[in-house]
């Protein structure tokens, strides 16, 4: 949006110029109109809390998560499952879904239930982060069109007078600014924020998985070192290269 402005600016344009009332209620107020009923209140009521998801998003550790749960094995090994217990209740900052799972193994739910119940909630939260990327998405194919509806509706106004033919500039300028507001707006807000949802529910979903594999591999009892390798496989190279690193401290 920077550039966009910068650019128009070092042509010889002036910001006042781009900043037009008529235009923007077409366009914002059209495209919320329409987003209002394209899809039902409850996903818009999430808007808020996707915006907050946008501007915070949540730390994903990948490398963290391996090393925990290779560290959790290791006590299970020794203590059996039951100590699981005192691991929930002692880290009140752990990841409830974390929680969650580990608590079915603690009270000695079938794996392949842990399993089904996990992925479920997974299931579901993913598919509440796409219905709210969709909307942004929505958005972004909304307000082209309203865009150019304004435009025309500004070029049906100025046709019907052309008694003044020195004002024609200034009247077709101001015009094509809904168009402007409306590509602008698409291009440069709307869908940049459904693909940045979509990026960050993919980084989620990827670390959900690995924990819903964590716990079932530390109910069926098998080796830590065995857990690391296969919960390697989750990770990149960068972030397989910073496990290696933690692993090599924890093993001095």
């Amino acid at each position: 949006m920077g550039s966009v402005i910068a650019g128009f600016l070092i042509e010889g344009g002036h910001l006042g110029a781009l900043l037009l009332p008529a235009p923007a209620l077409i366009v914002f107020g059209g495209t919320a109109g329409a987003i209002g009923l394209t899809f039902p209140i409850e996903v818009l009521k999430r808007l808020p809390g996707m915006v907050k998801i946008l501007i915070n998003p949540k730390k994903v550790d990948l490398p963290a998560l391996v090393a925990y749960f290779k560290d959790v094995s290791y006590k299970t090994r020794k203590n059996g499952l039951l100590s699981l217990e005192g691991e929930i209740s002692s880290d009140p900052n752990l990841d409830p879904f974390i929680k969650k799972g580990l608590q079915l193994v603690v009270d000695g739910v079938d794996p392949q239930a842990v399993r089904s119940i996990l992925e479920l909630e997974l299931e579901s939260t993913s598919e509440r982060h796409r219905k709210g990327a969709a909307v942004f998405e929505q958005a972004g194919g909304y307000s082209p069109t309203l865009g150019i509806i304004g435009t025309v509706m500004g070029l049906v106004h100025i046709l019907a007078d052309l008694s003044d033919p020195n004002s024609l500039g200034p009247k077709i300028a101001s015009g094509f600014i809904a168009t402007l507001y409306g590509l602008s707006s698409a291009n440069l807000i709307f869908l940049p924020i459904a693909t940045r949802l979509k990026v960050l529910d993919e980084r989620e979903f990827g670390e959900k998985s690995l924990i819903i594999e964590g716990i079932l591999y530390i109910q069926e009892g098998i080796n830590p070192n065995t857990i690391a390798e296969k919960l390697k496989g989750f990770l990149n190279k960068d972030e397989l290269g910073k496990f290696e690193g933690m692993d090599g401290k924890a093993e001095v």
